[in-house]
């Protein structure tokens, strides 16, 4: 994946690039057989030809190499759910439980966290939270990418599915998608799960870590 700067309000790229540039090698890595990625914060200014994009290596793990696609950028407002902090919760549950009375949405699956392959923002968790610590300075990773199995699920979609991406009313009176837009990409990272992405943004090297959970 590679997004550029413009296209991204509110990522703090390092000083001196404008490009960013996400790889990894799809085969089993780790403890939790997942893909390695890494991170390349470069200048679009400095890059010379362009190669022609390799053909993919046979013997790969099925669903784990990413279908060739263009990438839309989209800026949306999101909120924590796995990590919204107990007091928070406890102070806001009457007005989630009015919310799910009113509307029938609840804030987890349709407030909070945006699902889906993602840049900056709160992770769609599967599971129980991991923030990682930096192994250079100690200090908490940010969150600098999500690359997900699926873009919304069969509750999330009401909200997180663009407009564009929504088809007519199906017979039973439900709305359905278009397309691949479910799964533009063609993942599936173990159970339908993701891989995360962290960086540590005091470090000048901004050195990452990864995670994957799935359900």
């Amino acid at each position: 994946m590679q997004v550029h700067r413009v296209d991204a309000p509110g990522v703090p790229f390092p000083k001196g690039t404008d490009l960013l540039q996400v790889l990894w090698c799809p085969y089993a890595h780790g403890d939790f057989g997942n893909p390695l990625p890494q991170v390349h914060w470069r200048d679009a200014g400095a890059i010379g030809d362009v190669l022609p994009t390799p053909e993919p290596a046979a013997g790969l793990p099925e669903d784990w190499y990413p279908a060739a696609c263009v990438v839309h950028p989209e800026q949306v407002t999101e909120y924590p759910s796995w990590d919204l902090p107990d007091d928070v919760y406890d102070a806001l549950r009457d007005r989630f439980d009015t919310l799910l009375a009113e509307t029938g949405m609840r804030y987890s699956y349709h407030l909070a966290e945006a699902p889906g392959i993602k840049l900056g923002g709160y992770p769609s968790w599967t599971q129980e939270p991991y923030w990682p610590d930096c192994e250079g300075c100690g200090s908490r990773m940010e969150h600098l990418l999500t690359v997900a199995s699926w873009e919304f699920d069969g509750e999330s979609w009401r909200t997180w599915l663009p407009e564009e991406d929504r088809a007519d009313e199906n017979d039973s009176g439900g709305l359905r998608w278009k397309g691949d837009a479910h799964n533009p990409a063609g993942l599936c990272l173990g159970d339908a799960g993701g891989v995360y992405i962290f960086e540590c943004r005091m470090c000048p090297e901004r050195p990452i870590e990864r995670w994957f959970d799935c359900s």
